[in-house]
C-alpha cells in the first residue's frame, strides 16, 4: 500500500482532518524512503500552533525507521522533516473544540501538528507512542553494547 492510499484510508476514516494537495506531499515521502523503509502508518494534517493556518498541510507517515513529515511546495520545492527514534523526546496531544492536535518534541523542537480531527487523536497517539517504545528500546540495546 502506498503512502497516499494510506493517506487516504485515515482520511476517510477521519473526514473532519483539513488537508489539501494529500498526493503531492505523499510523492515527497515517497522520494524519501530508504532501502528496506516501510510505511506503517500514514496521515495528513496542517503543521503549526495555530489552528488558522489551514494552507500547510504535511503528509506524516510513520515508517519501521524513522517519522518522516513532508511537504511539497505550490510553486517549486519542498520541505522535508525526518525524526528519528534517538531524536523524539515526547508527545502531548491537545483537544479543543472541533479539532486536535500532537506536539512531538525532538531534542531540537517541537513539531506541531494540527487540525486534526478530534476523533483520530487517540488513533495517531497509540501509533505513535508503540511505535516510539518499541524503537527506543533497539537504541537502549545499541548503547548498552556499545559502553
Amino acid at each position: 500500500m502506498t503512502v497516499y492510499e494510506k493517506i487516504m484510508e485515515y482520511s476517510k476514516k477521519y473526514p473532519g482532518t483539513i488537508a489539501w494537495r494529500k498526493k503531492a506531499h505523499a510523492k515527497v515521502v515517497e522520494k524519501h524512503l530508504n532501502p528496506g523503509e516501510e510505511v506503517i502508518y500514514a496521515f495528513c494534517c496542517q503543521k503549526g500552533l495555530s489552528s488558522f493556518e489551514i494552507f500547510n498541510t504535511y503528509a506524516v507517515a510513520l515508517t519501521n525507521k524513522r517519522i518522516l513529515i513532508a511537504q511539497k511546495r505550490v510553486l517549486f520545492g519542498y520541505l522535508f522533516l525526518a525524526i528519528t527514534p534517538d531524536m523524539f523526546n515526547d508527545l502531548t496531544i491537545r483537544t479543543g473544540l472541533i479539532w486536535g492536535k500532537a506536539c512531538l518534541d525532538t531534542i531540537k523542537e517541537v513539531v506541531v501538528l494540527s487540525n486534526l480531527s478530534k476523533a483520530s487523536v487517540s488513533e495517531i497517539e497509540t501509533a505513535i507512542t508503540e511505535y516510539m517504545m518499541k524503537e527506543k528500546k533497539k537504541y537502549v540495546k545499541i548503547e548498552k553494547e556499545s559502553a
